[in-house]
């Protein structure tokens, strides 16, 4: 065992001791502690996308029963940019909360937790990755926010995963207003070009980590800027998928 691991595990352990593990949500003690998982109460309340949905995207749609198929955005793509996307749950739960805390309330200890759901969902799809890389932030919105929630969820995801994380591979280049309140259309407009990668790619299969998609404008860029550098695939893992309104 490396003594990094020995370290960490040998801190944890008298950590966990000195102070009982808590859900990072509601603050409650966790039986049996495990850091790594909400509490039974809280981890209820965050539900995956049970119905139908995009077989590429996972939009989910309104039928609450039918077969999975294509959503309209997908069915005309002329070219997919990505294979599929990965989502924790629907944005509508407890999950809505825990992002909105993540992002914007500086509880990055959420990020641990939130790393967990979606790595066992990952695991759940057994896909193989050779490179793991967050959704950036620009870096006007980088300084006033402090940190980049993705990347944290990727830092989660590498560790756990055992796969290269890289953190300024794909950069935003172009600072834009926030997509919260923009229609799809604008959405797509608002992130046109406003990336690149630092060098280019070599046929890797990359995973994209972003924490919620709603119309795809963000990731389909940046897949499109990595398959325009040299990406091989690649699969979108998401905390949470929201609906179109």
């Amino acid at each position: 065992m490396r003594f990094g691991a020995w370290l960490r595990r040998e801190t944890d352990g008298l950590c966990n001791l000195l102070l009982p593990p808590a859900c990072a949500f509601c603050l409650e003690r966790l039986s049996p502690p495990d850091p790594d998982n909400f509490c039974p109460s809280c981890h209820d309340k965050i539900l995956p996308i049970s119905g139908p949905s995009c077989r590429r995207c996972a939009l989910p749609f309104q039928a609450t029963d039918g077969d999975d198929h294509y959503c309209q955005t997908c069915l005309t793509e002329k070219r997919p940019l990505f294979s599929g996307v990965t989502p924790v749950g629907h944005h509508d739960t407890l999950l809505r909360e825990a992002i909105h805390r993540l992002k914007y309330r500086n509880d990055i200890s959420l990020a641990r937790p939130l790393g967990h759901l979606l790595t066992s969902r990952l695991r759940d799809e057994n896909s193989n990755f050779d490179l793991i890389l967050p959704v950036p932030l620009h870096r006007s919105r980088l300084h006033e926010r402090g940190y980049n929630q993705s990347v944290l969820l990727a830092r989660q995801l590498g560790r756990r995963l055992q796969l290269p994380f890289e953190l300024n591979r794909l950069q935003r280049i172009l600072p834009g207003p926030p997509q919260q309140g923009l229609s799809a259309r604008e959405r797509s407009r608002n992130v046109r070009n406003h990336f690149k990668t630092a060098s280019p790619l070599n046929g890797e299969a990359v995973l994209l980590v972003d924490d919620v998609m709603t119309t795809g404008a963000t990731v389909r860029e940046c897949a499109r800027t990595l398959m325009k550098n040299g990406a091989g695939s690649i699969h979108v893992a998401i905390l949470a998928r929201a609906a179109l309104q």
